[in-house]
Protein backbone atom coordinates (compact mmCIF):
# COMPACT_ATOMS: atom_id res chain seq x y z
CA UNK A 1 0.00 0.00 0.00
CA UNK A 2 1.18 3.83 -1.03
CA UNK A 3 2.37 5.61 1.71
CA UNK A 4 0.96 9.59 1.30
CA UNK A 5 3.27 12.82 1.39
CA UNK A 6 2.04 15.91 0.69
CA UNK A 7 5.63 16.97 -0.59
CA UNK A 8 8.48 14.40 -1.68
CA UNK A 9 11.69 15.85 -2.42
CA UNK A 10 14.07 14.32 -5.04
CA UNK A 11 17.63 15.29 -4.08
CA UNK A 12 19.04 15.36 -0.39
CA UNK A 13 21.86 18.12 -1.98
CA UNK A 14 21.60 21.27 0.10
CA UNK A 15 18.96 22.84 -1.85
CA UNK A 16 16.76 19.66 -1.07
CA UNK A 17 17.25 19.66 2.31
CA UNK A 18 17.11 23.42 2.84
CA UNK A 19 13.54 22.96 1.44
CA UNK A 20 12.55 20.22 4.02
CA UNK A 21 13.64 22.21 6.45
CA UNK A 22 11.49 25.06 5.64
CA UNK A 23 8.75 22.91 4.95
CA UNK A 24 9.55 21.56 9.10
CA UNK A 25 7.29 22.01 11.57
CA UNK A 26 3.90 22.34 9.77
CA UNK A 27 1.17 20.33 8.82
CA UNK A 28 2.96 18.96 6.15
CA UNK A 29 4.39 15.36 5.38
CA UNK A 30 7.52 15.59 3.17
CA UNK A 31 9.65 12.72 2.49
CA UNK A 32 13.34 13.39 1.31
CA UNK A 33 14.81 10.78 -1.44
CA UNK A 34 18.75 11.07 -1.67
CA UNK A 35 20.15 7.99 -3.54
CA UNK A 36 23.61 8.09 -1.94
CA UNK A 37 24.73 7.68 1.36
CA UNK A 38 25.48 11.26 3.16
CA UNK A 39 28.60 12.00 4.96
CA UNK A 40 28.32 11.96 8.67
CA UNK A 41 32.14 12.30 10.03
CA UNK A 42 35.49 12.75 8.09
CA UNK A 43 39.05 13.36 10.06
CA UNK A 44 39.24 16.35 11.80
CA UNK A 45 42.22 18.00 10.10
CA UNK A 46 40.73 16.81 6.78
CA UNK A 47 39.25 20.00 4.43
CA UNK A 48 36.50 19.72 1.73
CA UNK A 49 36.96 20.40 -1.83
CA UNK A 50 33.46 21.36 -2.89
CA UNK A 51 32.89 24.69 -0.75
CA UNK A 52 30.31 27.52 -1.58
CA UNK A 53 30.34 31.41 -0.89
CA UNK A 54 27.31 32.00 1.48
CA UNK A 55 25.48 35.33 1.32
CA UNK A 56 23.94 37.18 3.90
CA UNK A 57 20.54 36.14 2.85
CA UNK A 58 21.06 32.53 2.67
CA UNK A 59 22.84 32.40 5.97
CA UNK A 60 19.41 34.54 7.11
CA UNK A 61 17.60 31.18 5.63
CA UNK A 62 19.75 29.01 6.95
CA UNK A 63 19.36 30.67 10.57
CA UNK A 64 15.43 30.75 10.09
CA UNK A 65 15.31 27.07 9.60
CA UNK A 66 17.86 26.52 12.75
CA UNK A 67 20.42 24.93 10.65
CA UNK A 68 23.40 27.68 10.48
CA UNK A 69 23.92 26.73 14.43
CA UNK A 70 24.86 23.55 12.95
CA UNK A 71 27.50 24.99 10.64
CA UNK A 72 29.31 27.09 12.90
CA UNK A 73 29.80 25.11 15.57
CA UNK A 74 32.02 23.00 12.41
CA UNK A 75 33.26 25.57 10.26
CA UNK A 76 32.39 28.67 8.90
CA UNK A 77 34.89 31.35 7.70
CA UNK A 78 33.19 34.64 6.53
CA UNK A 79 35.07 37.25 4.88
CA UNK A 80 35.26 40.99 5.23
CA UNK A 81 36.55 42.25 1.81
CA UNK A 82 36.94 41.36 -1.69
CA UNK A 83 39.66 42.27 -3.89
CA UNK A 84 39.42 41.43 -8.34
CA UNK A 85 41.36 42.76 -10.84
CA UNK A 86 42.84 42.23 -14.29
CA UNK A 87 45.46 40.97 -15.16
CA UNK A 88 45.70 42.22 -18.69
CA UNK A 89 45.63 45.88 -17.09
CA UNK A 90 45.48 48.38 -13.95
CA UNK A 91 41.84 47.56 -13.62
CA UNK A 92 40.69 46.50 -10.24
CA UNK A 93 37.97 46.93 -7.36
CA UNK A 94 37.85 46.96 -4.13
CA UNK A 95 34.81 45.78 -2.08
CA UNK A 96 34.68 46.35 2.15
CA UNK A 97 31.55 44.95 4.08
CA UNK A 98 32.70 48.49 6.40
CA UNK A 99 31.70 50.23 3.10
CA UNK A 100 27.77 48.98 3.47
CA UNK A 101 27.98 49.09 7.35
CA UNK A 102 27.91 45.43 7.42
CA UNK A 103 30.56 43.19 9.55
CA UNK A 104 31.25 40.67 6.49
CA UNK A 105 30.49 40.39 3.20
CA UNK A 106 29.32 36.44 3.26
CA UNK A 107 30.76 33.23 4.32
CA UNK A 108 32.90 30.65 2.84
CA UNK A 109 31.47 27.33 4.05
CA UNK A 110 32.02 23.85 2.89
CA UNK A 111 29.58 21.72 1.10
CA UNK A 112 29.62 18.89 3.47
CA UNK A 113 29.71 21.09 6.39
CA UNK A 114 26.15 22.50 5.40
CA UNK A 115 25.08 19.10 3.90
CA UNK A 116 25.75 17.49 7.40
CA UNK A 117 23.78 20.67 9.82
CA UNK A 118 21.22 20.46 6.88
CA UNK A 119 20.56 16.70 7.52
CA UNK A 120 20.61 16.69 11.43
CA UNK A 121 18.08 19.34 11.48
CA UNK A 122 16.13 16.72 9.03
CA UNK A 123 15.56 14.59 11.53
CA UNK A 124 14.98 16.17 14.38
CA UNK A 125 11.49 17.38 12.18
CA UNK A 126 8.58 14.91 13.16
CA UNK A 127 6.75 15.54 9.66
CA UNK A 128 10.04 15.03 7.34
CA UNK A 129 11.20 11.42 6.56
CA UNK A 130 14.74 11.20 4.99
CA UNK A 131 14.83 8.35 2.89
CA UNK A 132 18.36 7.06 2.38
CA UNK A 133 19.60 5.86 -0.03
CA UNK A 134 16.33 5.31 -1.86
CA UNK A 135 15.72 6.45 -5.63
CA UNK A 136 12.58 6.45 -7.83
CA UNK A 137 12.24 4.38 -10.63
CA UNK A 138 8.92 5.70 -12.17
CA UNK A 139 5.93 7.26 -11.56
CA UNK A 140 2.14 7.51 -12.33
CA UNK A 141 0.13 10.11 -12.52
CA UNK A 142 -3.68 10.27 -11.90
CA UNK A 143 -4.81 13.78 -12.31
CA UNK A 144 -5.04 14.43 -8.53
CA UNK A 145 -1.69 12.62 -7.24
CA UNK A 146 1.73 10.97 -8.37
CA UNK A 147 2.42 7.49 -7.36
CA UNK A 148 6.21 6.85 -7.40
CA UNK A 149 7.33 3.44 -6.97
CA UNK A 150 11.10 3.50 -5.69
CA UNK A 151 13.89 0.56 -6.77
CA UNK A 152 13.00 -1.49 -3.56
CA UNK A 153 9.40 -1.70 -4.39
CA UNK A 154 8.05 0.48 -1.90
CA UNK A 155 4.77 3.22 -3.47
CA UNK A 156 4.88 7.09 -2.29
CA UNK A 157 1.96 9.01 -3.06
CA UNK A 158 2.29 12.44 -3.44
CA UNK A 159 0.38 16.12 -4.55
CA UNK A 160 3.60 17.30 -5.79
CA UNK A 161 7.01 16.26 -6.02
CA UNK A 162 10.31 18.60 -6.42
CA UNK A 163 12.94 17.64 -8.62
CA UNK A 164 16.49 19.30 -6.82
CA UNK A 165 18.73 16.92 -7.81
CA UNK A 166 21.46 18.55 -9.76
CA UNK A 167 22.16 19.24 -13.19
CA UNK A 168 21.92 16.55 -14.51
CA UNK A 169 18.11 15.77 -13.14
CA UNK A 170 16.60 12.88 -13.28
CA UNK A 171 13.05 14.31 -12.41
CA UNK A 172 13.36 16.84 -15.24
CA UNK A 173 14.27 14.62 -17.72
CA UNK A 174 11.33 12.62 -16.95
CA UNK A 175 8.98 15.20 -16.88
CA UNK A 176 10.26 16.34 -20.38
CA UNK A 177 10.95 19.50 -19.27
CA UNK A 178 13.66 21.17 -22.09
CA UNK A 179 16.83 22.54 -21.17
CA UNK A 180 18.90 25.52 -22.99
CA UNK A 181 22.51 26.46 -22.69
CA UNK A 182 26.11 26.02 -24.00
CA UNK A 183 29.37 25.18 -22.61
CA UNK A 184 32.03 27.52 -21.53
CA UNK A 185 35.09 25.15 -23.03
CA UNK A 186 36.47 26.15 -19.99
CA UNK A 187 37.14 23.92 -16.96
CA UNK A 188 37.32 24.83 -13.24
CA UNK A 189 39.98 23.00 -11.58
CA UNK A 190 39.68 23.21 -7.48
CA UNK A 191 42.20 23.09 -4.99
CA UNK A 192 42.76 23.90 -1.11
CA UNK A 193 45.94 24.89 -0.48
CA UNK A 194 47.88 26.77 2.28
CA UNK A 195 49.53 30.16 1.60
CA UNK A 196 52.62 31.42 2.81
CA UNK A 197 50.99 35.16 3.45
CA UNK A 198 47.67 35.48 5.42
CA UNK A 199 44.20 35.41 3.14
CA UNK A 200 43.00 38.30 5.18
CA UNK A 201 39.68 37.00 5.23
CA UNK A 202 39.64 38.48 1.83
CA UNK A 203 38.23 36.82 -1.37
CA UNK A 204 40.83 37.24 -3.96
CA UNK A 205 39.85 36.79 -8.18
CA UNK A 206 42.05 37.74 -10.74
CA UNK A 207 41.01 37.64 -14.45
CA UNK A 208 43.35 35.89 -16.70
CA UNK A 209 43.13 35.46 -20.26
CA UNK A 210 41.76 31.98 -20.12
CA UNK A 211 39.18 32.65 -17.22
CA UNK A 212 39.53 33.70 -13.42
CA UNK A 213 41.43 32.53 -10.36
CA UNK A 214 39.79 33.19 -7.41
CA UNK A 215 41.24 32.52 -3.61
CA UNK A 216 38.48 32.15 -1.13
CA UNK A 217 39.83 32.08 2.12
CA UNK A 218 39.40 29.33 4.89
CA UNK A 219 40.73 28.55 8.31
CA UNK A 220 44.05 30.11 9.09
CA UNK A 221 45.97 30.29 6.09
CA UNK A 222 44.20 27.93 3.91
CA UNK A 223 41.92 28.97 0.82
CA UNK A 224 39.90 27.20 -1.66
CA UNK A 225 40.81 27.86 -5.33
CA UNK A 226 38.41 28.22 -8.15
CA UNK A 227 40.76 28.55 -11.41
CA UNK A 228 38.84 28.59 -14.58
CA UNK A 229 40.12 27.74 -17.46
CA UNK A 230 40.64 25.42 -20.72
CA UNK A 231 40.25 21.80 -20.39
CA UNK A 232 43.43 21.58 -21.99
CA UNK A 233 45.58 23.10 -19.55
CA UNK A 234 42.81 22.32 -16.66
CA UNK A 235 44.52 18.45 -17.73
CA UNK A 236 47.81 19.26 -17.38
CA UNK A 237 47.42 21.23 -13.83
CA UNK A 238 45.28 18.19 -12.49
CA UNK A 239 48.58 15.78 -13.98
CA UNK A 240 51.08 18.19 -11.96
CA UNK A 241 53.44 17.29 -9.30
CA UNK A 242 52.30 18.99 -6.40
CA UNK A 243 55.55 21.33 -6.15
CA UNK A 244 55.05 22.24 -9.91
CA UNK A 245 50.95 23.07 -9.61
CA UNK A 246 51.94 24.65 -6.71
CA UNK A 247 54.78 27.03 -8.42
CA UNK A 248 52.13 27.58 -11.58
CA UNK A 249 49.46 28.73 -8.67
CA UNK A 250 51.74 31.06 -7.41
CA UNK A 251 52.49 32.84 -10.54
CA UNK A 252 49.00 32.98 -12.26
CA UNK A 253 48.21 34.50 -9.25
CA UNK A 254 51.42 37.04 -9.57
CA UNK A 255 52.26 36.14 -5.78
CA UNK A 256 49.81 38.03 -3.98
CA UNK A 257 49.73 35.28 -1.21
CA UNK A 258 53.01 34.23 -1.22
CA UNK A 259 53.99 31.04 -1.61
CA UNK A 260 51.83 27.63 -2.08
CA UNK A 261 53.19 26.18 0.66
CA UNK A 262 50.58 23.12 0.63
CA UNK A 263 48.10 21.36 -1.97
CA UNK A 264 45.91 19.72 -0.27
CA UNK A 265 43.37 18.21 -2.76
CA UNK A 266 42.36 18.77 -6.37
CA UNK A 267 39.88 18.50 -8.69
CA UNK A 268 38.79 19.47 -11.88
CA UNK A 269 34.52 19.66 -13.58
CA UNK A 270 33.49 21.49 -16.57
CA UNK A 271 31.76 24.70 -17.20
CA UNK A 272 28.43 25.37 -18.92
CA UNK A 273 25.39 27.39 -18.58
CA UNK A 274 22.23 26.06 -18.51
CA UNK A 275 18.44 26.98 -17.88
CA UNK A 276 15.56 24.92 -18.07
CA UNK A 277 12.17 26.28 -20.00
CA UNK A 278 10.17 25.62 -17.46
CA UNK A 279 10.55 25.39 -13.41
CA UNK A 280 7.32 24.11 -13.26
CA UNK A 281 4.28 21.70 -14.60
CA UNK A 282 1.47 19.80 -13.39
CA UNK A 283 2.72 18.49 -9.82
CA UNK A 284 6.14 18.84 -10.56
CA UNK A 285 8.52 21.89 -9.64
CA UNK A 286 12.87 22.05 -10.17
CA UNK A 287 14.87 24.08 -7.75
CA UNK A 288 18.78 24.20 -7.76
CA UNK A 289 21.11 23.59 -10.07
CA UNK A 290 18.02 20.66 -11.79
CA UNK A 291 16.61 24.27 -13.06
CA UNK A 292 19.65 26.50 -13.16
CA UNK A 293 23.26 26.09 -13.83
CA UNK A 294 25.22 29.13 -13.64
CA UNK A 295 29.58 30.11 -14.43
CA UNK A 296 31.04 30.02 -10.81
CA UNK A 297 32.93 33.19 -10.82
CA UNK A 298 30.80 34.95 -7.88
CA UNK A 299 30.29 31.69 -6.17
CA UNK A 300 26.31 32.97 -6.73
CA UNK A 301 24.88 29.57 -7.92
CA UNK A 302 23.98 27.83 -4.61
CA UNK A 303 22.54 31.01 -3.53
CA UNK A 304 20.30 30.94 -6.15
CA UNK A 305 19.02 27.43 -5.15
CA UNK A 306 18.23 28.20 -1.36
CA UNK A 307 16.59 31.42 -2.19
CA UNK A 308 14.52 28.96 -4.84
CA UNK A 309 13.99 26.64 -2.05
CA UNK A 310 12.59 29.02 0.36
CA UNK A 311 10.34 30.78 -2.75
CA UNK A 312 8.97 27.46 -2.69
CA UNK A 313 8.38 26.86 0.33
CA UNK A 314 6.54 30.14 1.30
CA UNK A 315 4.39 29.35 -2.13
CA UNK A 316 3.21 25.95 -1.00
CA UNK A 317 2.61 27.32 2.60
CA UNK A 318 0.14 30.06 1.60
CA UNK A 319 -1.44 27.98 -0.85
CA UNK A 320 -1.75 25.42 1.88
CA UNK A 321 -3.01 27.81 4.41
CA UNK A 322 -5.58 28.77 1.72
CA UNK A 323 -6.70 25.22 1.12
CA UNK A 324 -5.39 25.15 -2.85
CA UNK A 325 -3.69 22.65 -4.18
CA UNK A 326 -0.19 22.50 -3.15
CA UNK A 327 0.91 20.79 -6.44
CA UNK A 328 -1.68 22.27 -8.78
CA UNK A 329 0.18 24.05 -11.81
CA UNK A 330 -1.43 27.81 -10.87
CA UNK A 331 0.51 27.59 -7.38
CA UNK A 332 3.31 26.26 -8.67
CA UNK A 333 3.32 29.07 -11.38
CA UNK A 334 3.87 31.94 -8.83
CA UNK A 335 6.79 30.22 -8.05
CA UNK A 336 8.38 30.05 -11.37
CA UNK A 337 6.92 33.68 -11.77
CA UNK A 338 8.50 34.75 -8.38
CA UNK A 339 12.24 33.21 -9.04
CA UNK A 340 12.40 32.64 -12.78
CA UNK A 341 12.90 36.38 -13.77
CA UNK A 342 15.77 37.08 -10.66
CA UNK A 343 17.28 34.26 -11.75
CA UNK A 344 17.82 34.44 -15.41
CA UNK A 345 19.15 37.89 -14.85
CA UNK A 346 21.68 36.66 -12.33
CA UNK A 347 22.81 33.76 -15.02
CA UNK A 348 22.99 36.14 -17.77
CA UNK A 349 25.32 39.53 -15.82
CA UNK A 350 27.38 36.49 -15.09
CA UNK A 351 27.53 35.06 -18.71
CA UNK A 352 28.38 38.97 -19.60
CA UNK A 353 31.03 39.26 -17.13
CA UNK A 354 32.36 36.03 -18.57
CA UNK A 355 32.50 36.89 -21.99
CA UNK A 356 33.95 40.76 -21.31
CA UNK A 357 37.24 39.35 -19.21
CA UNK A 358 37.59 36.21 -21.66
CA UNK A 359 38.19 38.63 -24.44
CA UNK A 360 41.06 40.13 -26.14
CA UNK A 361 39.99 42.66 -28.44
CA UNK A 362 42.05 45.62 -26.89
CA UNK A 363 38.73 47.63 -27.10
CA UNK A 364 37.32 45.68 -24.82
CA UNK A 365 40.16 45.13 -22.21
CA UNK A 366 40.45 48.86 -22.40
CA UNK A 367 36.85 49.22 -21.62
CA UNK A 368 36.80 46.70 -18.83
CA UNK A 369 39.85 48.62 -17.10
CA UNK A 370 37.87 51.58 -17.09
CA UNK A 371 35.33 50.21 -16.26
CA UNK A 372 36.37 48.30 -12.98
CA UNK A 373 38.29 51.61 -12.14
CA UNK A 374 35.12 53.68 -12.45
CA UNK A 375 33.26 51.71 -10.75
CA UNK A 376 35.14 51.41 -7.93
CA UNK A 377 35.17 55.46 -7.62
CA UNK A 378 31.98 55.64 -7.60
CA UNK A 379 30.65 54.83 -4.00
CA UNK A 380 26.71 54.40 -4.90
CA UNK A 381 27.20 51.95 -7.91
CA UNK A 382 29.82 50.12 -5.61
CA UNK A 383 27.60 49.78 -2.73
CA UNK A 384 24.65 48.40 -4.88
CA UNK A 385 26.98 45.35 -6.12
CA UNK A 386 28.11 45.07 -2.62
CA UNK A 387 24.31 44.51 -1.99
CA UNK A 388 23.72 41.84 -5.09
CA UNK A 389 26.80 40.11 -3.62
CA UNK A 390 25.54 39.61 -0.30
CA UNK A 391 22.16 38.79 -1.38
CA UNK A 392 20.15 41.86 -0.56
CA UNK A 393 18.80 42.55 -3.68
CA UNK A 394 15.29 41.35 -5.42
CA UNK A 395 12.02 39.92 -4.09
CA UNK A 396 13.89 38.02 -1.76
CA UNK A 397 11.68 35.24 0.42
CA UNK A 398 10.48 36.34 3.85
CA UNK A 399 12.97 33.79 5.58
CA UNK A 400 15.84 35.44 3.69
CA UNK A 401 15.02 38.77 5.30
Amino acid sequence: MAEHYDVVIVGGGMVGLTLACALGETALKVAVLEAHPMERSWPEASIGLRVSAITHATRKVFERIDAWRGMVERRVTSYGEMHVWDASGDGEIHFDGAEAGAPSLGYIVENRVVQLALMERVEQLANIDLLCPAHWQQWSDDGEALLLTLDDGRQLHTQLLVGADGVQSQVRERAGIETKGWGYDQHAVMAIVKTEKSHQHTCWQRFLPNGPLAFLPMHEHYSCVVWSTTPEQAQILMGDSEQIFADKLADAFDHTLGAIVEVCERGSFPLRMQHTVDYVKERIALVGDAAHAIHPLAGQGVNLGILDAAALAETILSAYDARRDIGGLATLRRYERWRKGQNVAMMLSMDGFKRLFGSDVSALKVARNLGLNATNSFTPLKRIFMEYAMGERGDLPKTAL
